[in-house]
Parts: structure tokens; sequence; C-alpha cells
């Protein structure tokens, strides 16, 4: 079963995350802000992130400190025409703080054309049920 992961559907959503994962205006023609989706299936939180025109091997590294998980890279673009050259450049972060306690040594990451998938399996929250015994006071 998939189910969606609340968000805030205000159309300012975006860019209030732009100022919470700091905004980088140095690589504002290379979309600095990363587009991403999150989601629950089952009990592993998926997120996508599109990076079209990246070399995942070189370019993007994914770590997860705690219960946060966090998306960076660099992009690099150079086009070249008769009389004409253009470079873009920049790099990107995106932090996603995580619903809870994850199994980190099972986190899986794919990338498929010009989306990276990140697969990671969340721990169960373990809730023990406890009997208080109640205290007759004369």
């Amino acid at each position: 079963m998939t189910s969606i992961v609340t968000r805030t559907s205000h159309p300012l959503a975006d860019v209030f995350d732009w100022f919470e994962n700091g905004l980088n205006l140095r690589g504002m023609g290379l979309a600095p802000y990363l587009h991403v989706e999150d989601f629950m299936e089952d009990d592993v939180y998926v997120v996508r992130a599109e990076m079209p025109g990246i070399d995942p091997d070189k370019d993007v590294t994914v770590t997860i400190d705690g219960d946060v998980l966090t998306i960076a890279g660099e992009r690099r673009e150079e086009m070249k025409e008769k009389n004409r050259s253009e470079m873009h450049y920049g790099s990107f972060t995106r932090t996603i703080r995580l619903p809870h306690e994850v199994k980190a040594d099972d986190v899986e990451a794919s990338y498929t054309d010009g989306v990276l998938e990140i697969r990671v399996p969340l721990a169960s929250p373990e809730r023990p049920t406890k009997t208080i015994p109640v205290k007759r006071q004369e």
C-alpha cells in the first residue's frame, strides 16, 4: 500500500523549503533547488529527486545522519557550437528530516532516467505496553 507523506499544499511551500535548506543564488541557472517527492510505501520511506544530466557515480552523494537524509552534488554542463560556447555549473544540497528511526544499513539508492530514488526502510517504533498499577489512597 502506498500513502502520501503529509505536506502542506500552500503554493509557497517550496519557497519556504528553499530558505529552510539554504538558498543558493550562485546556481540559479541550474535549478539550485532540488525538486523532490516523498511518500511511504509500506514500511519504506521513498524519496525521488529530479536530477537530469548528472553522473550519479561522480556527481552525487547521499548520506544519512541520525534522522536527516542529505542529497548533495554538483552539476556541470558545457555546450559548444560553432563560434559559441556556454558553461553552467553549480552545487546543490537538499536535506530531508526522516519520519522516525531508520535501518541505515538497508538504505538503497538508484538512478534511472534522470531520477534519483532513495528507499529508506524504517525501524518499527517500539511502543511497549505497560500496565500501571493503581494504588489505593486512604
